[in-house]
């Protein structure tokens, strides 16, 4: 009897904690957790090397180096300008979560996503977010962010995308990723 009440015990012990696991490991698959699970994966992947570019119809050497270059206040511009029509579809260029969406700033209307590698890509001077975007969405190379416009402290500029990538040590060219993906 007392054999087969530690034998009762020993199942017990060895069964909840892999009922468990196999629970924990069946919700970590589910609508709910995309997010959560989508953040994981990014933290564990590299940087990517190349990337597209982010504005419709635009080729990367048509796009002016322009990273680090002065601006008002003392400060360099922390990414490039891409010229297009105003209206014209702006994608993301990576697998990411959407952080923020907001109207303020320099950047006027923007998208944040955070990407692999933790790194942030910022899309500034939209003239308009893609219909239905939210924080916390997960998007991918191609999802419709926005279009190009110009506002923020680029009201008096033509119209046009601030692309901009931001790691752990601060602001990276994106130009050089965006010429290697082409």
């Amino acid at each position: 009897m007392r054999l087969l009440r530690s034998l009762g015990r020993l199942l017990l012990a060895v069964a909840l904690p892999c009922l468990l696991a196999l629970t924990a490991l069946w919700a970590w698959q589910q609508p709910l957790f995309d997010t959560p699970r989508t953040l994981w994966e990014l933290s564990r992947m590299p940087p990517p090397e190349t990337l597209a570019v982010p504005v419709h119809g635009v080729q990367a050497g048509r796009i002016a180096a322009t990273f680090g270059a002065p601006r008002d206040g003392g400060r360099s511009h922390a990414g490039v300008d891409i010229f297009a029509a105003r209206g014209t579809p702006v994608t993301s260029t990576t697998r990411g979560v959407v952080r923020t969406i907001a109207d303020r700033g320099l950047g006027g209307r923007q998208v944040c996503g955070l990407g692999p590698g933790g790194e942030r890509h910022y899309y500034a001077h939209l003239d308009d977010w893609a219909p239905g975007l939210a924080e916390g969405d997960i998007i991918q190379p191609g999802t419709p962010l926005g279009t190009v416009g110009n506002t923020g402290n680029a009201r008096t500029t033509p119209p046009h995308l601030h692309y901009g990538i931001y790691g752990s040590e601060g602001a990276i060219a994106p130009l050089p990723r965006m010429r290697a993906g082409h």
